[in-house]
């Protein structure tokens, strides 16, 4: 399994400046490309509040599990808002394949995840463990708009 480390150095620079590399971004994109497939996989795989798989899913327990079988190393089991808390923010035109996308009245008020896969049709989509009826209670790809109607608002984080 990969491991994606960063690497932080400290300086006694004026100011006392803090450097932190990242991962390579060919390593960050790789895990990145390697979870969104690794979702797709699960296309169809049931909707249970509280699982992360191997066969059945909530929001959440899909992106761990696509991250984790992809190399990405978490510390623990996080919620949607969680995993929200812990990604790096970008904005919806610095999204790529394989980010995150966060549903949610507010920063704080996150309740839904999944994993961006793209720009197709007019729309941007997602990879998600659906929890309603009109998608059937499985992990499906779907527009993001659909998640956004009326308050919600999609917010986007980048892990790895």
């Amino acid at each position: 399994m990969r491991k994606l480390t960063t690497v932080a150095l400290s300086t006694a620079l004026a100011g006392g400046m803090v450097l932190t590399l990242s991962p390579t971004s060919s390593a960050a994109t790789s895990i990145r490309s390697e979870a969104l497939k690794i979702a797709a996989k699960q296309k169809g795989d049931r909707y249970k509040r509280g699982a992360t798989g191997p066969n059945r899913f909530d929001c959440s327990g899909l992106v761990h599990f696509a991250y984790k079988k992809a190399g990405y190393r978490w510390k623990k089991r996080l919620s949607a808002q969680g995993q929200y808390n812990m990604s790096r923010k970008i904005s919806a035109s610095n999204r790529k394949v394989g980010d995150l996308v966060f549903i949610g009245t507010s920063k704080k008020g996150i309740y839904h995840v999944g994993i961006y896969a793209g720009w197709k049709n007019g729309k941007g989509w997602m990879w998600n463990a659906n929890s309603a009826s009109y998608r059937g209670y499985k992990v499906v790809k779907a527009p993001i708009s659909e998640y956004t109607k009326g308050s919600p608002k999609a917010f986007y984080g980048r892990i790895g």
